[in-house]
C-alpha cells in the first residue's frame, strides 16, 4: 500500500492511498498500528506533506563504498550516525530553502528512508525487518561549509537547517518490499542525472542498521532511518556542483516513486 500524507484545500490533514492511477483515497485508521483503509472519497491535495511526522531522523553516513571514496574516506568499520532535527521534515513539491547564512555550498544526497512502526531496543537482525512499518524517499540536503567547519566537528548543524529533509511523496508499507536491499536509486538535478546506484551496494543494509541502532538504545515508533547516500554528490565533483535558486531535485527509488522539490532563495 502507498501511503500520502496531504492537507487539503480547507485546512484539513489526511492520510490518502495512492491508487494505481495516481488517484488518492482519502484513508481511515491507525497508520502505525497496521491498520489503515481507503475510502471511495477522491482528495486533491492542496499540499504534499512528508509521509509520517518524524519522532527522530537518524541518518548514516559513508553507507556506499563509492561514496566514501570520492570524499577520500575509506568505508567504515561501524555505521556512522548523526541526527537532523525533525523539524527540518518537508514533503514532496515543497521548496528547499537555501540558508541565509549559507555559502555556495548547499549539496544533495538521495536517499532510502525506513520507518519504525514500533519501539525497538536491543533488535536482533534476523528480527529487524519485523519492526519496520514501511519506506520512504528522502533527500538528505546538506550545507558542506557547515558540516565540515562550522558544526563543531559534528555534522547535524549543517544538516538541520529549515527544508533540509524532504521526505515522500508516500510511505509504502513493508509487505510490498520484502526485500529493501534490491532497490535502484537515481538522482536527477534539472534533469541531469547526478547520482544512479542501488540499495544492495550499501556496506550496512537495512536489519544490520536497525539492529545496530537499537543496541542498548530504544527507537521510538515513527523514528526514521536515512539510510545513506550513494557516490555522485555535488561537493566531490571538480568543479564543485551546488543547488541554486531555480533548480529541481527528483529523486526516484525502485517501487516507491519519484520524490521533487524546487529550490528557492531564503
Amino acid at each position: 500500500m502507498k501511503i500520502a500524507r496531504v492537507e487539503l484545500a480547507n485546512g484539513d490533514v489526511t492520510y490518502a492511498v495512492q491508487q494505481a492511477d495516481g488517484r488518492l483515497l482519502r484513508a481511515e485508521g491507525d497508520l502505525m498500528a497496521g491498520d489503515i483503509t481507503a475510502t471511495a472519497e477522491v482528495v486533491d491535495p492542496k499540499r504534499w506533506l512528508p509521509p509520517i511526522v518524524p519522532r527522530a531522523i537518524l541518518c548514516i553516513g559513508r553507507n556506499y563504498a563509492e561514496h566514501a571514496a570520492e570524499g577520500g574516506a575509506p568505508p567504515p568499520d561501524f555505521p556512522i550516525l548523526f541526527m537532523k532535527n525533525p523539524n527540518a521534515a518537508i514533503g514532496h513539491e515543497a521548496p528547499i530553502r537555501l540558508p541565509r547564512v549559507c555559502e555556495d555550498e548547499v549539496d544533495f544526497e538521495g536517499e532510502l528512508v525506513v520507518v519504525l512502526k514500533k519501539a525497538a531496543l536491543n533488535v536482533p537482525r534476523n528480527a529487524a525487518l519485523s519492526y519496520v512499518l514501511g519506506y520512504t524517499i528522502g533527500h538528505d540536503v546538506s550545507a558542506r561549509v557547515w558540516q565540515d567547519k562550522k558544526g563543531g566537528s559534528q555534522w547535524c548543524r549543517g544538516k538541520s537547517f529549515d527544508t533540509f529533509a524532504p521526505l515522500g511523496p508516500v510511505l509504502v508499507t513493508s509487505d510490498e518490499i520484502p526485500d529493501p536491499s534490491r532497490l535502484s536509486i537515481c538522482t536527477t538535478l534539472n534533469g541531469r542525472e547526478v547520482q544512479k546506484s542501488t540499495t544492495e551496494k550499501m556496506i550496512f543494509d537495512v536489519p544490520t542498521l536497525i539492529s545496530f541502532l537499537s543496541q542498548d538504545t530504544t527507537l521510538l515508533p515513527g523514528t526514521i532511518i536515512m539510510t545513506g547516500t550513494p557516490e555522485g554528490i555535488g561537493w566531490a565533483r571538480m568543479p564543485k556542483l551546488s543547488l541554486h535558486a531555480g533548480d529541481s531535485v527528483t529523486i526516484a527509488i525502485d517501487r516507491i516513486g519519484s520524490l521533487t522539490n524546487p529550490v528557492v532563495a531564503a
